[in-house]
C-alpha cells in the first residue's frame, strides 16, 4: 500500500465505520497518547525498564508494531483533515535532509563504529 492509497482507504474508512473525523485537537491529543503507548512499549523492550509480567514481555513486539500502526493511523487522519498530501511532504522533507545533511553525518565520528 502506498502512503496516497493508505491516506484514501483511511479516508473512506474514517467516513463509513468511523462515521466522521475527531477534530484536529482531538486527532492531536490521541497522536500524543499513541505515541506514548510505543515509547512505553520501546522503554521496555530495548530501555531499562521491564515489564510487569513474563506474558506482557512475550507479545511485546507484536503490541509494538500495533501500537505503531496506531500512530500512522491518527498521523493520516490529521494530514486527510488538514489537507496534506503525505506523499509530497515526505519527499520534500527528505529532500531537505539530504541537503542539509549532505555530509554532516558522514563527518560525525559518533556514527564511526
Amino acid at each position: 500500500m502506498t502512503i496516497n492509497q493508505a491516506q484514501q482507504t483511511i479516508d473512506q474508512w474514517v467516513r463509513t465505520v468511523g462515521v466522521r473525523y475527531f477534530s484536529e485537537l482531538t486527532n492531536t491529543a490521541v497522536l500524543m497518547e499513541e505515541v506514548g503507548e510505543v515509547a512505553r512499549l520501546l522503554a521496555r523492550l530495548y530501555g531499562d525498564q521491564s515489564f510487569k509480567t513474563p506474558e506482557q514481555a512475550e507479545t511485546a513486539r507484536q503490541d509494538l508494531a500495533d501500537e505503531m500502526a496506531d500512530v500512522l493511523f491518527v498521523l493520516i487522519c490529521l494530514a486527510n483533515q488538514t489537507g496534506i498530501d503525505l506523499t509530497e511532504a515526505l519527499q520534500k522533507n527528505l529532500e531537505k535532509k539530504t541537503r542539509r545533511d549532505a555530509s554532516r553525518h558522514a563527518g560525525n565520528p559518533k556514527l564511526r563504529q
